[in-house]
């Protein structure tokens, strides 16, 4: 396996430029899985759709952990731990996001899920007893409030089903934020690739085998879009994103690279809106900007916030 330091040595590519690159790459992966997902529902069930994306990514997690040498098997003490993360990071949280995109576009699904960190924010405050800030507080209140009127701009209230796909992605997102906590409290010591493999390898099979009783899909009438879709979500969303992803948390502080939730609902809202033939208006681009300005905020740190102030105010004394 060639490792991407050998690569930059072998043809002088400047680490930052790579780490730019990489982060470019996270943030267009992560904008167009959205329609990606949108597409592979159009034929495919939700749950069947679910299942086999990550049928198709777990064999290239299998070979990840054979070349890096690093067992897909938790420790014993963390059996349950796996159930968890198995059902709520994995198994639900998608099969839910592909049920939503049936009556949500995928631009507002990807709004919908960058409210995710700050759900992180809230468990953090509540299981973690860290403390939110006056700034974050306002920037969660200029979020949804930004959130509540781009759905009523869609008129997606006055539609019932619409609506239960609006709230079915919240839950995604919640039920995410929820295992990143979990998993800072619990699961610090597993390796990424152990966390991530086999829980995909079951949530995979479990949801396609449920998808097959309950759903009872005809793969024949699968278009070759939605075929295309699901390979493209196994191999680049899940395993791409995710090694580009990591590769960057090793290099970049965790606040810069938070904002690749607020960067790719960008690429999202672009992508989709061509795809679909939406049309975004003045007010939902300008409150748009406003949600994504909220959910900034509350990814700075006030206190890194207040000691540049102090240092500022130092040199200008």
């Amino acid at each position: 396996m060639i490792h991407l330091n050998a690569i930059r040595e072998l043809i002088q590519i400047p680490t930052h430029l790579i780490t730019g690159i990489l982060f470019l790459l996270v943030c267009i992966s992560w904008g167009t899985t959205w329609l990606a997902i949108k597409i592979a529902v159009e034929s495919a069930p939700p749950m069947t759709a679910a299942g086999l994306r990550f049928v198709f990514a777990f064999p290239l997690f299998l070979l990840i952990a054979r070349l890096s040498k690093v067992s897909i098997i938790f420790p014993k003490e963390h059996r349950r731990f796996l159930v968890f993360i198995t059902l709520m990071y994995f198994s639900v949280p998608y099969f839910l996001i592909n049920y939503g995109e049936m009556f949500v576009s995928s631009g507002l699904t990807a709004l919908l899920f960058s409210s995710m960190p700050v759900y992180i924010l809230i468990f953090s405050n509540i299981i973690l007893k860290e403390k939110i800030f006056l700034s974050q507080y306002l920037g969660i209140a200029i979020g949804f409030i930004s959130l509540a009127k781009i759905i009523e701009a869609q008129g997606l209230l006055l539609s019932f089903s619409q609506f239960l796909g609006v709230l079915a992605i919240l839950l995604a997102a919640i039920m995410h934020a929820y295992c990143y906590i979990i998993t800072k409290k619990q699961g610090q010591k597993i390796s990424i690739i152990t966390y991530n493999a086999l829980p995909i390898g079951i949530a995979g099979l479990t949801l396609t085998a449920l998808g097959f009783i309950f759903e009872s899909p005809q793969l024949s009438l699968v278009s070759h879009r939605s075929w295309l879709a699901l390979v493209y979500l196994g191999v680049v969303a899940s395993v791409g994103g995710f090694l580009a992803y990591f590769y960057l948390l090793k290099r970049l502080s965790p606040v810069v690279l938070s904002f690749v939730f607020i960067i790719f609902p960008v690429f999202a809202i672009i992508i989709g809106a061509w795809y679909e033939g939406n049309v975004v208006s003045n007010t939902t681009i300008f409150f748009i900007v406003l949600l994504l300005l909220g959910f900034s905020i509350t990814k700075i740190p006030p206190e890194s916030v207040i000691a540049n102030g102090t240092k500022l105010s130092r040199v200008w004394k």
